[in-house]
């Protein structure tokens, strides 16, 4: 498999993964955002409530992912996408409006998505139910799907991201998917036959195929 080097394939794998949790956790109903990836001091990610985009198709909604902070494990990634994807599904598929005080504060609306969308929700005095975390049925999920790669790039910026802009424009919001120590998520190999686990924790397993236990790296 090639080293995503360049920002098409980075962008590609991301509207992969965008896909793919459309069709497990939103029956894919969703319709596909146009993706970014760009600079954001103090953002993982926003979703755009309006056509931000023109297409020869019709307009589109813009999920961005910040450039910054694709160094975090995959899961936590993942979790900032489908974090956005709910904000999607409350505009688009509900008509509902999940936030108030310019896109800030999280309501009931996106708790409720959250939490039947493979996130865990805490609520904030000023942000409401904007903490979200990956929860137990997202984490299978990746570990499910060998075909998921950690991202492979990141862009520098000595700005750490501090908070969430859930919606463009919004840089005061509460952290959707906190920071997580590198590594976290953790890769095994089998020696012999080179099959491929994830795990959350460290992990002592045996290949039931190879007899020999699998090896982090």
């Amino acid at each position: 498999m090639k080293e995503i080097t360049k920002m098409s394939r980075l962008t590609g794998q991301l509207e992969k993964c965008f896909r793919m949790l459309n069709e497990s956790f939103f029956d894919g109903q969703l319709p596909q955002p146009v993706l970014t990836v760009i600079p954001s001091s103090r953002s993982y990610a926003h979703y755009t409530p309006y056509d931000s985009w023109n297409t020869t198709s019709g307009g589109k909604r813009e999920i961005n992912i910040a450039s910054g902070t694709l160094d975090r494990p995959l899961e936590n990634v993942l979790a900032s996408l489908l974090h956005e994807m709910c904000h999607e599904y409350n505009d688009l598929i509900l008509n509902i409006s999940d936030t108030s005080r310019g896109g800030t504060y999280h309501n009931k609306f996106f708790k409720e998505a959250a939490e039947t969308h493979g996130l865990t929700c805490e609520k904030t005095e000023k942000y409401g139910w904007s903490h979200t975390e990956p929860g137990d049925e997202l984490l299978d999920w990746i570990l499910e799907r060998d075909e998921l790669r950690e991202i492979e790039m990141c862009r520098i910026n000595p700005a750490a991201a501090v908070s969430i802009g859930t919606h463009a424009g919004n840089m005061d919001g509460e952290n959707t998917t906190p920071p997580a120590s590198k590594g976290h998520s953790r890769r095994y190999q089998c020696p012999g036959c080179k099959a491929i686990i994830r795990a959350t924790k460290k992990v002592n397993v045996i290949c039931g195929d190879c007899l020999i236990p699998f090896v982090e790296g």
